[in-house]
């Protein structure tokens, strides 16, 4: 059967991260999961918010992200906040891993998605922290665009 490409994807989100962070730059990784952990992601009670990438002996692992555990899998269940190896490949890792030893700078999971094969990845952000001012500088030109197209918009229909 065909799947249908037309729904959205997303498993999971973190629509925080873009108003904390400034993302300079993202990257697809695979992950590592457990059938338990991709039913639940399935379901679509994951949490990512508090997740973050870092790397371990050469290998990048998402750590603090919440799969709570699947019901029917009972005594072949997963631990919910075991971190997960991500898939990349080497020139990725790399700029990953240059991007960590730059100072302020850290990897967040935007969001996770199952592509058009089923297979769950992982969209990360190079990220850079925001400071309250610069957040609300961000809000205030994001309404002024949105105004601005609605007065644009309003204005061509005369």
């Amino acid at each position: 059967m065909a799947r249908d490409l037309t729904t959205n994807r997303f498993a999971v989100q973190n629509r925080k991260a873009r108003h904390d962070y400034t993302i300079t730059d993202t990257v697809d990784a695979g992950l590592v999961l457990m059938g338990s952990e991709v039913k639940s992601l399935r379901l679509g009670r994951c949490s990512i918010n508090e997740a973050f990438a870092s790397d371990r002996d050469g290998e990048f692992w998402l750590l603090n992200a919440y799969f709570p555990e699947y019901d029917a899998a009972n005594r072949f269940n997963h631990e919910p906040k075991r971190p997960r190896k991500l898939l990349l490949k080497k020139r990725e890792m790399v700029k990953l891993i240059n991007a960590i030893q730059r100072e302020g700078v850290t990897v967040v999971p935007l969001s996770i998605y199952f592509n058009e094969r089923g297979i769950a990845k992982c969209q990360l952000g190079i990220a850079k922290g925001r400071r309250q001012a610069d957040k609300r500088a961000a809000i205030k030109e994001r309404d002024w665009k949105r105004d601005q197209g609605r007065l644009l918009r309003n204005r061509g229909g005369d």
